[in-house]
This record gives structure tokens, sequence and C-alpha cells, in this order.
């Protein structure tokens, strides 16, 4: 008898630690071993199924967990709880939901997760039914996870009501409480709230700590750091951490030395300030020095590696990892990515088992990124599990690629959308020109209920711009005004722009006057919509207030200023701006600043000159300089230096219709009849096709586009304004 209660002990001694090691290989991502060691075990109980099931839901293999979950002997509240738990840590609501409505008996802890799931996805009101169907409203739990939803997302006036309800109010309903002010910036209620809090644990107090480093305020952080009675690790990383985004290397360093207790994630957070602030030299310096390591650790120094471009380094140390890690792994992937070797990440890749999402997404966009949207649509096609990252991401990439068609199919079959994949389909719409399509997709974004931000104003703006819809624009603008965007750097570019290319170069200076920081961007908007409006002397009186505000120029500037020369036909400033350029701000000319020279000698008959030019430059030629010179050519009846601008470009655009009628129409005014015929044989062969002129016109307010085909005279239209009326939809 006694031998066999030893046995039993023995044992259950040994499921214990076996138990015990499932779940701690689980929680540092060594699911293999976690899985080795339950497979290995002859003796299993409910505790062993559960560690397994927790384990597999942590390391994103939910669909395990669940069918783990299906041959189960037996279920205990825990399996059922731990179940929808890893539903909820994977994203998974709907499935969560469906396994709590099949509980046979729920606890607390049960209810407490379905508010949680609700309330982190956003679906305050069904976590506020539920709520109010909960038996026993006497714990706090409950409460504490709908104040930190409502919370979470920003209604504080609802989570103060719901925390002034509370008939018993614990420490978590306090910090959950203080934790809505400090984390959405409200430092002043949050200050006042910590004021009438009756007790604080050192938790309220890294909240606030962390509060005012997210807001910026350094020294009202060091200050209650300081007056924290016992601070624990948590509060020294907080600050630590403060002081290493804020740059202060050096002080974050002290800090760390001065720690009484220093754990894996002290550890971590000194060497993530290091990588942070480019020190890799030191991160790996105290890597080496660590006794434990995790995870995080690996990571955090292959990432370093990978930013300052040390990939044979990372490269090395994930090789040394003694055991894989989806994270290490991802983090050589994109480091791969990040230098367009793709061949390099696609090998790291094909070795993840399992891949998690952010895996997936950062090979995606890698292809996305290198405009191989081939091998990204096979890999999303292989996703199982995508999130919308990945639809955003390929949206872009089509758009990136011009393939707008399938954005839009792309775009249309997303269960869900947020604000990033109508900018991506807007942008998309703008870069590649159609503009009409952009302004719509802005109207049926706004009737979806999604906000425009910064970047859906830039691309609205933009297309009105390239199709000169200035009372479009001009409504864009009430709405920007409206919204409070106006003072955003990004959009007032993008108001100048559209105003200057619609003509209204006084509404353009006067956004450019109003700018609190102008940047180079500002300056060179405002110089483009002079050149473009022909004020030639303006634009230059407006370079020189750039140099004598210090403000360095750029390509662009450059690219402005010297058409605003060819435009004015200011000869010797725009000769004299080209070699201030390679001179006094040693920009290498582009094709574009090459181009401008050309027309400029050109429009001055300077002809042998601009033909110079062409000759001796140092890189490859383009459509626009031969352009350049065959109008140039047009302007002074040179028809055999207009010819050989024509062949040039002929081999650079044989569709280009414009380029032979220019020769033709040349050849025509000189009397030279064969050569009028050979150009038409010749644009004929090449099946050049004239392209239909499209404008834009405004009737009464109202945005309208004419798209005119020369030969059929046919015209369409589209009232802006009343989109959602047209018989054939914008997505067809």
């Amino acid at each position: 008898m006694k031998s066999r209660l030893k046995s039993i002990a023995e044992n259950g001694s040994l499921v214990f630690q076996q138990n015990n090691k499932i779940t701690q290989s689980g929680k540092s991502g060594r699911i293999e071993e976690a899985i080795k060691v339950f497979n290995q075990m002859s003796l299993r109980n409910t505790v062993t199924y559960n560690s397994m099931i927790s384990a597999y839901a942590r390391n994103g293999r939910i669909s395990d967990a669940r069918d783990l979950f299906g041959r189960m002997p037996s279920r205990n509240l825990v399996s059922w709880n731990t179940m929808i738990a890893g539903y909820l840590h994977n994203d998974k609501f709907d499935e969560a939901f469906q396994l709590f409505d099949r509980m046979p008996h729920k606890d607390l802890f049960t209810w407490t997760l379905m508010i949680t799931c609700y309330t982190r996805n956003g679906h305050l009101e069904k976590a506020r039914n539920l709520f109010n169907l909960l038996p026993d409203k006497k714990n706090p739990a409950c409460w504490n996870a709908l104040i930190s939803g409502y919370a979470k997302h920003r209604r504080l006036q609802e989570a103060r009501e719901l925390f002034d309800e509370m008939p018993v109010k614990d420490m978590i309903s306090w910090n959950s409480m203080l934790a809505g002010y400090t984390q959405n910036g409200e430092m002043r209620l949050g200050m006042k709230f910590f004021g009438e809090m009756t007790y604080k644990d050192v938790y309220s107090w890294n909240l606030l700590v962390d509060g005012f480093i997210e807001v910026g305020d350094f020294d009202s952080a060091w200050y209650f750091f300081q007056r924290i009675p016992n601070p624990n690790v948590v509060s020294w990383v907080t600050m630590l951490s403060g002081f290493a985004r804020n740059g202060q290397i050096l002080e974050a360093r002290r800090l760390f030395d001065r720690m009484p207790d220093k754990n894996v994630v002290a550890w971590n957070a000194m060497i993530a300030a290091y990588v942070q602030n480019y020190q890799v030299d030191e991160a790996v310096r105290l890597f080496k020095e660590m006794l434990e390591r995790n995870a995080v650790s690996w990571t955090t120094v292959i990432n370093g590696y990978v930013r300052v471009g040390k990939l044979e380094e990372a490269q090395k140390l994930l090789d040394s990892m003694p055991y894989k890690n989806v994270g290490a792994q991802t983090a050589m992937v994109a480091g791969y990515v990040q230098n367009e070797m793709m061949d390099e990440a696609c090998q790291i890749f094909n070795q993840i088992d399992p891949r998690d999402v952010v895996c997936w997404n950062t090979m995606i966009g890698g292809y996305v990124s290198c405009g191989k949207m081939n091998e990204a649509s096979n890999l999303f096609k292989q996703m199982v599990q995508k999130d919308i990252v990945t639809w955003n991401t390929m949206i872009a990439g089509y758009a990136q690629v011009g393939q707008m068609k399938r954005a839009i199919k792309m775009f249309e079959e997303m269960k869900e959308r947020n604000l990033i994949s109508w900018n991506s389909l807007i942008s998309g719409f703008t870069q590649n020109g159609w503009n009409v399509d952009a302004l719509r997709c802005f109207v049926l974004m706004r009737k979806d209920g999604k906000k425009p931000d910064q970047s859906t104003f830039a691309s609205g703006l933009a297309s009105c711009a390239n199709i000169a819809a200035l009372q479009v624009g001009k409504q864009l603008h009430q709405i920007v005004v409206k919204i409070g965007y106006a003072i955003d750097l990004f959009v007032s570019n993008a108001l100048i722009t559209m105003y200057a290319k619609c003509g209204r170069i006084s509404s353009a200076k006067r956004v450019f006057s109003e700018i609190f920081c102008i940047d180079v961007i500002s300056w060179n908007s405002l110089i483009a919509g002079y050149a473009f409006n022909g004020y030639g002397k303006e634009a230059i009186e407006l370079f020189k207030d750039l140099e004598a505000e210090e403000v360095v120029p750029d390509r662009v500037t450059f690219v402005g200023i010297l058409s605003a020369c060819c435009h004015a036909g200011l000869i010797e400033e725009g000769l004299n701006l080209f070699e201030c350029m390679t001179q006094k701000y040693c920009i290498e000319p582009l094709a574009e600043h090459y181009a401008c020279m050309v027309d400029l000698l050109g429009r001055a008959g300077r002809l042998e000159e601009a033909f110079q030019v062409v000759r001796k430059m140092n890189i490859k030629t383009n459509a626009g300089i031969w352009g350049a010179l065959l109008r140039a050519c047009l302007i002074q009846k040179n028809v055999e230096l207009a010819r050989l601008a024509a062949e040039r470009l002929y081999a650079l655009e044989p569709n280009n219709t414009t380029n032979y009628v220019l020769l033709s129409n040349m050849n025509a005014e000189a009397g030279r009849w064969d050569e009028v015929e050979r150009v038409r044989v010749s644009m004929k062969e090449s099946g050049a096709e004239k392209q239909p002129g499209c404008s834009w016109i405004e009737v009464k307010n109202q945005g309208l586009i004419l798209s005119v085909t020369t030969d059929e005279h046919i015209v369409k239209e589209t009232k802006v304004a009343e989109v959602e009326q047209k018989q054939q939809s914008w997505l067809s």
C-alpha cells in the first residue's frame, strides 16, 4: 500500500513538473519544446490539456488549440475559459462568443473574458448588453473590464459615470479609471483623479509617470518617479524607456546601473534603448553580459543589427539562437526585405513554423515594395488568417504598380475596412490619374462614416489640382479648416499646389503665409505654382527669400525655379541658377534640370548650345529632354535638328502621336511634303493613335468631367456631387 501511494505521489509530482514545463515553454515562445513534452507524457490530466491549449494559443496556433480542446477526454471550467482566452488572444471574437454560448456553466471569469473580448474589438454596446445580463453585479471584475473598454476607446465620460455607479471599488477600479486618463493624454484630469485616490499602489504611480512620458513632459515624469514610495522594476523600466525615447541614453544607462534588482525585462529595456539610438555595439556588449536571455533579448539585438545594416551579423546571431522564435526570424526577414534581398528573405520565411500574421505581412510587404505583385498575391492566397494590414498592403501594392482594377476588387472583398483602406484606394486613384474616382471615393468614404485624415485630404486636393477642380478644392479646404487640419503641414502644402494649379496664385500665397513652420516642400510648392502660372520674377524673388531664411534648396526647388525662368523667358537668370545649383549647392543635375536648360536655350534661339547641353550630359537622356529640343526646333524652324530629336523620341515613345504631329507640321510649314508623308506613314506603322482630349469645367459650382473623343465626338459627364445617383457604379 505504501509503495503504491509512493508511486502515485511520484507520478503526480512528475505530471506537475511536466505541466509546469509546458506552461513555461509556451510563455517563452518555445512551442516545439512544449509539444515534445506533451507527446512524451504517459500520464496526462486536465491541467495538462489546459496548459497545452494555452501554449498553442499564446504562440498563434489557435487551430491546434481548438483541435486539442475538442479531443479532451474531460473538460472543466478552466478548459472552457482557457479556450475563450486563446480566441481572445488571437482576435477570434466570433469564435469566442460561439464557445461562450455553448458553455454549460459560466463563472465570473467567463463573463469578464467575454466583456473584455467585446471591448477589445470595439463593440462597446455589446459589452454593455452582456454586462447588463450579469446575474450578480457585486464583484468589481466585470465593472473594471467595461471601464477599461470605455477608457481605451476614449469614451472617458461614460467610463467615469460607470466608475461612480460601482457599488464596490477595488484598487483595479481606481487604476483602470486613472489609466483611462493617462493613456489618452488627459494628464490634467489624470492628476486631479490621482489626487482624489484614497490609496495609491505602485501601479498608480507608474501610470502617472508613463502618462507624462507619453505626452513628452519628461520633467514631470522624473519628478513623480523620484517620489514613488517603493518603485518596482516596472517603475525603473518605464522611466528608463522614457529617457531612451527622448534620446537621453546616458541618463537611461545611469538609471539602469542604479536599479536595485534587474530582471530580464530591465536588461531588455536597456538593450532596446541602445538599439533605438543606433548604439548597437553597446547593445551587443550588454547582451553578452546577460545571465538569462529570452526571445525578446535575441530579437532586439537582431533587430539592432538590421537597423544599422549589419545583416551578416544579424544572420549569425539568429543561427546561434538555442531555439527557433518567430519574432527573431521575422526581424531577420524584415532586414532582408528592407534591403530588397527577397531571395534571402524568402529562405528565412520558408524556415518559419508556425508563421504568425506579422511574419506573413512582412514578407508580403517586401514583395509589394519591390513591385512583385504576383509573388505577393501567391502568398496572400496561401495565408489562412489575414488581418486588415494584409488587405491594405495588397491594395496599396496593386495601386503602386497601376493595377487599379485589382486594387478595387481587393477593396470590395474586404469584410472590414479602416481609414488606411480608404486612403490606399484614394491615393492609388490619384497616383494613377483616376482623379474623379479619387473624389468619388472621398465622398463614399465619408458616407461610410470614416473621418478623413491628412493623407485623405492631401490625395483629394492633389486630384483637384490635377484636373483644376477649383470649387471642389475650395470645399475640401473648408472641411480641412472645420476639422482642424489647416495647421497640418502636409495638407497646407497640398492646398498650395491645388490653388496654384487652378490658377489662384494669390490663394496659394495666402496659404503659404499662414503656415506656422514652413519646410522646403512648402517653398517648392509655391515656387512651382509661380512657374506654372508664368510668374518668373516672383519665383526668383521667392527663391531669394528661401535662401535668406537659410533653407537649403533641393533638386525639386531647382526644377521649379528653372521652369519658371523658361516660362518667363528669363534666360540669364536661368543660366545663373543652373550654375548656382551645381556649384554652390553641389546638386547633380537630373534629366528634368537638363530639359529646362534645353528649353531655356531653345526659346532664346540658342539651339546649338541647347544641342551641346544634350550631347555633353553625363546621364541618360529621356523623352523630356528630346521633347524640349524638338519644341525648340519648332520655334526656330530648324528642320534637320528637329528630325534628329524626333527620331530619338520615336525610339523612346513610339506610341506618342504628339512627336509625329510636331515634326509633320514643321515639315509642312517648310513645304517639305515628301517628309510630311513619310512622317505620317511612320506614325501609321508604329500603331500610334491620337489620345482623346480631357477637360474639366465647372457649371454652377458643380464639378463635371468631360471626356471627348476626337473622332467620334462623344461626350460623357459625371457629377461629382451626385456620384451616388450614377447608374453605373464607380467600382465597375
